[in-house]
């Protein structure tokens, strides 16, 4: 499979999907020609070919909501593009959150984001960062840590403050992603786990 997108076809202009970074969404369809490419590669901002004005348009040069990239890959025939972008705001022109009339809402997959950044902060300073400081102190420090947040849940699911039940559940979710970084273990394999039970 190539590595570079292939402008030769569909006259000089490849579909280009942009999907949220984090909730999955597809947020809109676009075209880009090598020079929106290059642009969007170098500026890590989504820029199209204006197939109406024939021209350069940077999305959100006039709304202000623009697609800051996370990740472009390429498909197998190399072209068509999928864009993997953080939205500063809603991307349809008419003020929805997708091009496809569909609410562009944090989801579990906001898990799959949350691990990789707890991943990524290993390598933190303890200083600049909690989770860097919670991997410095060790499995101990941590696994205490998920202790406590379960007791402080199950304190909570004795009383009827749906907010602080809320806030402990997610503390306890967070400290346990943590833990299962220390141990080198995915939340895929705990799924998969799971799922192998229900059979």
């Amino acid at each position: 499979m190539s590595s570079t997108p292939d402008f030769t076809k569909g006259g000089g202009l490849l579909p280009t999907i942009v999907q949220d970074a984090i909730t999955s969404k597809v947020l809109m369809l676009g075209y880009m020609n090598q020079e929106a490419y290059q642009k969007t590669m170098a500026e890590k901002v989504v820029t199209f070919f204006s197939r109406s004005k024939n021209r350069l348009w940077t999305k959100g040069e006039t709304s202000g909501n623009f697609l800051h990239v996370v990740e472009v890959l390429l498909d197998c025939d190399a072209d068509t593009l999928l864009v993997k972008a953080l939205p500063t705001g809603p991307i349809c022109h008419t003020g929805a959150d997708t091009c496809f009339a569909e609410k562009n809402s944090f989801n579990l997959n906001f898990l799959n984001y949350l691990t990789n950044l707890i991943a990524s902060r290993k390598f933190s300073s303890p200083e600049t960062s909690y989770t860097a400081r919670l991997f410095a102190e060790g499995i101990n420090k941590i696994a205490q840590k998920v202790g406590e947040e379960a007791i402080e849940l199950i304190i909570e699911a004795k009383d009827n403050n749906r907010h602080l039940f809320l806030n402990e559940a997610a503390d306890l979710l967070f400290h346990f992603l943590v833990l299962l970084e220390a141990k080198s273990v995915s939340l895929e394999e705990v799924i998969q786990v799971l799922q192998q039970r229900h059979k």
